[in-house]
């Protein structure tokens, strides 16, 4: 846990702790939480705690967006071909764009999606997402412009970085970070319409809601951590139970009390289903900051855009502190103002 935190995440656990509380406790959730409710038109269930609704996409059927992706790719070349478009439409120099697809390999998926860094310079790094026989799905297109974003990132912080020993970003949580800004605007590059105020505003409020969930996810992911550190000898069936009892504790200090508190949405397990847990020791946390670090970062290419230019400077400084990056990037080290700002500022205007 010390390594997680200290040396690879250069976060202290004490520190992240913290800033999930803050997200976590803001009076923002219940008011968000009321809108959503509004919504529904029902009370809220546990599995709400996954609503999506506020999301550009949520105006356009699946079907229909099912269609279009298949039809414009049909193939994993098709995309890899399109790909210096798709960078000029995020704010990219066609120059550039064509630079960072030269380096792009795209290949198919047999699951979810995954970007592959290149250790050197002379590599490639790889996009993968999955192509289902009759072409790519949106589900499938949303990941591929998501690995697209890592595949920028780790370009611009191998082959622009000042020094070869800079290699990189601080952790993990950048790199998602960076992706997540790419991933959000897959509606626009799709050609369905620029984002407007109001479709901003309601991005907003998706970050935060799912910013709130996650953030839970990973303390307890960090709790279940703590607990086999206290229990060296704990068999499966323990650590189990003990998994079991933590996700209903964190549900019911955060989630219980914006859910209504009553008896139907106590004592709930949703927090405690990743398969992450355990198997890919303490990468949840990432999630969380990722998205207080893509909010910084939006708020900062809103004032300073345009967002090609902006991406490339921020992903070039190297594998630095995290607050050093940060500063660089925006002028302020990592924290969930940005988020909470910008979620205030989206519920003062969002009614329905």
């Amino acid at each position: 846990m010390a390594r997680g935190f200290d040396h690879d995440r250069e976060i202290p656990e004490a520190r992240f702790v913290a800033m999930m509380d803050e997200v976590l406790t803001s009076p923002l959730a219940p008011r968000l939480a009321a809108l959503i409710r509004k919504r529904l038109g029902r009370p809220l269930e546990p599995f709400d705690l996954w609503y999506d609704g506020f999301r550009s996409r949520a105006k356009h059927p699946e079907a229909e967006l099912d269609a279009l992706t298949r039809k414009r790719y049909p193939t994993a070349q098709a995309y890899k071909n399109d790909i210096p478009r798709l960078l000029v439409g995020l704010g990219f120099s066609p120059e550039r764009a064509k630079f960072f697809a030269s380096h792009i390999v795209v290949d198919p998926s047999r699951g979810a999606g995954h970007a592959l860094e290149s250790e050197r310079r002379g590599d490639d790094p790889h996009l993968r997402t999955r192509i289902e026989a009759g072409g790519m799905n949106y589900k499938g297109y949303n990941i591929a412009v998501h690995e697209m974003g890592h595949n920028v990132e780790q370009i611009c912080s191998l082959y622009l970085v000042d020094h070869t020993l800079l290699r990189g970003v601080p952790n993990t949580a950048f790199t998602e970070a960076l992706a997540f800004v790419f991933q959000a605007r897959d509606i626009e590059l799709l050609g369905l319409g620029k984002p407007d105020a109001r479709s901003e505003h309601l991005r907003a409020l998706s970050d935060y809601w799912q910013t709130f969930e996650i953030a839970g996810v990973a303390l307890v992911d960090l709790a279940v951590w703590h607990w086999m550190y206290a229990h060296p000898k704990a068999t499966p069936a323990e650590l189990r139970a003990a998994t079991v009892q933590i996700s209903k504790d964190t549900w019911n200090k955060y989630y219980a009390p914006v859910f209504g508190g009553t008896a139907g949405v106590r004592d709930s397990l949703l927090l405690g289903i990743y398969s992450h847990m355990i198997d890919a020791f303490l990468y949840l946390p990432d999630y969380p900051v990722g998205h207080l670090i893509a909010a910084q970062i939006e708020e900062h290419m809103r004032a300073h855009g345009p967002l090609g230019k902006e991406f490339e400077r921020m992903a070039s400084f190297g594998q630095v502190t995290p607050d050093l990056w940060m500063k660089n990037a925006t002028g302020e080290p990592v924290s969930p103002k940005a988020l909470l700002r910008t979620a205030e500022t989206a519920l003062k205007e969002i009614r329905d």
